[in-house]
């Protein structure tokens, strides 16, 4: 029976080794090459430490380092922390020795480069990143047949949730605030298309893009049912000039998250669904 297993172990392998050399391209438009499949792995965003830790415990392990923000699953919070998109600790990275550094930031290329490192930047922002990302992840892993079970079953949780959102009986106008700023998210980021698949209606034009900085005051014009505020300051929105005439406000109908919803809500990863579930409870509490 051992001996069964590790022969079924090392063909496994030969078909993982078999897509390589494997040649990507990056969301900045470059071209990178893996000889193998990497096994010394530093993620720089939480999005990217989570998905690959979705594809397998194996996966996992091989992150040695991510962001400071990286906080799921619980084995990447003891890992060392590289710092972030404003403070990248990239001493710490090169001394790590890693075979692939996944970035969401193009000044990190040439310093880590320069290193003899191998970098992918990976910038995702819509609801139909979370599954090309995945699969970029498989495919540079060696994982392809995982990177499609966690498609699989991502999408099976939202069309689920989804589902049960389409009982609802109003579909209200909503503003979701990320800082005070304010930064909002546009109806073609994930952020909106979960708005959407939560039969919220989101109030900004798409013509500002995915994650747009606005005018307070386009806000009070578009009049939202629904407010939904991922940052601390919630306390400050009444107090905004003109603001108190908002429906939302008037009626006490504003969903402030923090801690891990945060997380939940603005991560496109793979624990969207649980964000969407958080949605369609703040916009329909009847289907509580």
């Amino acid at each position: 029976m051992k001996r069964l297993f590790f022969l079924l172990l090392a063909f496994v392998l030969s078909l993982a080794l078999a897509q390589f050399p494997l040649t990507l391209t990056d969301d900045q438009g470059r071209s990178i090459t893996l000889q193998k499949p990497p096994q010394r792995i530093v993620t720089m965003l939480p999005s990217a430490t989570e998905t690959i830790c979705s594809l397998s415990e194996a996966a996992c392990r091989r992150i040695v380092a991510t962001d400071q923000f990286s906080n799921w699953p619980e084995r990447v919070r003891s890992l060392p922390k590289a710092g972030g998109l404003i403070n990248p600790n990239t001493e710490l990275i090169i001394s790590l020795k890693p075979d692939l550094v996944i970035v969401n930031s193009a000044r990190l290329v040439e310093p880590l480069e320069r290193a003899g490192l191998t970098v992918y930047v990976t910038r995702p922002q819509t609801y139909a990143d979370i599954f090309r990302t995945a699969r970029a992840y498989g495919q540079m892993l060696g994982l392809r047949a995982e990177a499609e079970r966690l498609v699989a079953r991502v999408q099976a949780e939202v069309f689920a949730l989804e589902s049960r959102a389409a009982k609802a009986k109003e579909r209200p106008l909503v503003y979701y605030e990320i800082d005070p700023t304010p930064y909002t998210a546009g109806p073609s980021s994930f952020i909106g298309a979960l708005i959407e698949k939560a039969r919220g209606r989101n109030i900004i034009p798409a013509e500002l893009g995915n994650f747009p900085k606005i005018n307070p005051e386009l806000v009070v014009q578009q009049k939202p049912q629904v407010i939904v505020v991922t940052h601390p300051e919630v306390g400050g929105i009444r107090n905004r000039p003109g603001w108190g005439a908002i429906p939302a406000v008037q009626q006490n109908r504003i969903c402030a998250f923090s801690g891990e919803a945060t997380d939940l809500l603005s991560r496109p990863g793979p624990r969207v669904a649980q964000g969407l579930k958080f949605l369609i409870e703040c916009f329909h509490p009847e289907l509580k």
